[in-house]
């Protein structure tokens, strides 16, 4: 670990913060922007970091509410800090981003005095969309994460795990087209495009039978036609499908794209599918050797962190950033099991004490954890031997390509 006198002085400044952190975490909280809108709570991000020195850069790879702060030697090793500050439709921050993203500033701040003798830079990265856009993938593919040798954060939950278990998430816009004609009339000379979208429903609740246990495939219908006396022309449906491995999403994904050709078929209507309009998510690949000095700075703030994973259940783009590098992803306890996320009353305990707790423990955990990572060579070597004994650098967009259309694939063999 670091030495004891910049660990000090770390945690010293951080607890200095205090007020600020907490003040800059409950802001967020109350305006609740949603992705792609977070301007006023990156703003305020913007205007703390400022306010210690640092001249920011807002809007930067191509999204107006991206931020990015550094600072120490770029020459260096660097490793990112990663804020989110992005709220729930309905709910507001349910999920907690406020406490994130005034975490991570906090860690940043932390650091400011000391990262000059470590020979590294840090790096504050403003990540928006994580709810409703995957924007660090967006910020991926913009090349914010180039040179960047580790990236961290944490999440607020109902208990304090040092691993974060979650599945890949990608997305399946369907549009069936039919042939419209008056229902009563003359439907045989209709091709009922709602008879294609029941049957597709249809058909993913009959493969879910026949899933793995942790997969999950859920959805909606979208359109079901205008009036009941017109045989639709058009209708559509829009499913998640969740796996918790890259290969097991890809392998259900396929699955799903045959259950939608087969409706297209039986009901003689055309499938127009459109995969990941949002850009998907990637399962956590988390690096051990990172989350166990996380967690051990973690229990000196009096926490008992454990390792296990649980089940995966959620989904969260920075398992796409850890396919790149090594990256971790704890959580931090702010309410208790029985609290759902995604919920109003999980938004009222990110705005409280508990909330604020986490604010400050997290902003140390993440700003010793960064120091270790800056300081200690053996550490950075540990954690990119078990990065590329877990696989390596994935090459991410060509990954995700859409599952290809067999009837396509055979009619172009015929």
């Amino acid at each position: 670990m670091a030495s004891e006198a910049p660990a000090r002085q770390v945690t010293g400044r951080i607890e200095s913060l205090t007020r600020e952190l907490t003040t800059l975490s409950r802001e967020i909280h109350g305006l609740a922007e949603l992705g792609f809108t977070e301007h006023r709570s990156v703003g305020a991000i913007a205007d703390l970091v400022r306010a210690h020195g640092i001249e920011p850069r807002v809007g930067g790879y191509g999204m107006e509410t991206s931020l990015e702060a550094s600072a120490g030697d770029p020459g260096g090793p660097r490793i990112a800090i990663l804020a989110e500050y992005d709220a729930l439709p309905g709910v507001g921050h349910g999920c907690g981003h406020n406490v994130i993203g005034a975490a991570a500033t906090g860690a940043f701040l932390g650091l400011l005095d000391v990262v000059a003798g470590t020979g590294g830079a840090v790096v504050l990265l403003g990540t928006p969309a994580e709810e409703n856009g995957s924007g660090k993938e967006i910020l991926a593919r913009a090349g914010a994460f180039a040179g960047i040798d580790a990236a961290i954060m944490l999440h607020p939950a109902t208990h304090d795990s040092a691993n974060f278990a979650a599945l890949g998430l990608r997305s399946v816009e369907a549009a069936y087209h039919g042939v419209p004609a008056h229902a009563s009339h003359q439907p045989e000379a209709g091709r009922n495009a709602l008879d294609a979208v029941v049957a597709a429903y249809q058909g993913i609740a009959a493969l879910r039978q026949h899933m793995p246990r942790a997969d999950r495939v859920h959805g909606v219908i979208t359109d079901g036609g205008q009036v009941a006396n017109v045989v639709p022309a058009l209708a559509s449906l829009r499913l998640l499908i969740r796996s918790p491995e890259v290969g097991s999403l890809l392998a259900l994904s396929e699955r799903v794209q045959r259950v939608l050709e087969g409706a297209a078929m039986i009901t003689e209507t055309r499938l127009d599918a459109v995969w990941d309009r949002i850009q998907p998510c990637l399962p956590v690949r988390n690096n051990d050797v990172l989350t166990g000095r996380f967690s051990a700075h973690m229990t000196g703030r009096g926490r008992t962190f454990g390792t296990d994973r649980g089940a995966a259940r959620g989904s969260t783009d920075m398992g796409n950033i850890s396919l790149r590098i090594p990256s971790i992803h704890p959580t931090v306890a702010i309410a208790p099991p029985e609290i759902a996320l995604h919920t109003a009353a999980f938004a009222e305990y990110a705005g409280s004490e508990p909330g604020d707790r986490a604010v400050v423990d997290g902003a140390i955990a993440l700003a010793l954890t960064a120091l270790d990572f800056l300081t200690d060579a053996e550490l950075r070597e540990r954690s990119r031997a078990e990065f590329e004994a877990a696989g390596g650098v994935v090459d991410v967009p060509a990954l995700l390509t859409p599952p290809a259309d067999g009837r396509r694939d055979r009619k172009g063999s015929e």
